[in-house]
């Protein structure tokens, strides 16, 4: 179980969504998870109010609606309190640059952050991102445009990528 102190956590809720159940939970500054309920890769078991009404949950949520609804924002404007490493955070910032409709590779995001030499690292992070969806790393994919590695599964980086107008249905 995740305390809110390790993050600064302070509010939790569940979202139902067209891919499965979320698990959204922020910090005074912004959004800092956005995880698929199952599969797990992250502990989702937050010890934290469930508090939908929280401004940054509620932000995300809508965001999310409009989304799900075909309004899909260049990017979304929810603040966002990304934690982790120095690298981890530049992976992260570099999805926000891949916009709806497009995709990049590992290689690119790598070369982004200028560590042309660390597509593998750049791998890690991006399947190590907290805030699926809103930071885009189903946008990822293989060198030779294979879809691979999302820890939300393969299944739904298809649906997402599909919703977006990349893959066909």
């Amino acid at each position: 179980m995740t305390t809110a102190t390790e993050n600064n956590l302070v509010a939790q809720a569940r979202l139902d969504s067209p891919v499965g159940p979320l698990i959204l939970a922020a910090t005074d500054k912004g959004l800092a998870f956005l995880l698929f309920e199952e599969p797990v890769h992250y502990d989702t078991e937050f010890d934290l109010p469930v508090d939908p009404r929280q401004r940054w949950l509620a932000a995300a949520a809508d965001e999310l609606d409009a989304y799900w609804h075909g309004r899909c924002p260049t990017r979304f404007k929810v603040p966002l309190d990304l934690q982790g490493t120095t690298f981890q955070r530049a992976v992260w910032q570099a999805l926000l640059d891949v916009k709806p409709g497009h995709t990049s590779t590992y290689g690119e995001i790598a070369r982004r952050v200028g560590s042309p030499q660390a597509s593998r690292a750049a791998g890690a992070a991006i399947g190590r991102n907290p805030v699926a969806i809103i930071v885009p790393c189903h946008r990822i994919v293989g060198a030779d445009g294979s879809l691979t590695g999302f820890a939300g599964g393969i299944e739904r980086k298809e649906v997402l990528l599909q919703h977006e107008g990349v893959l066909l249905v």
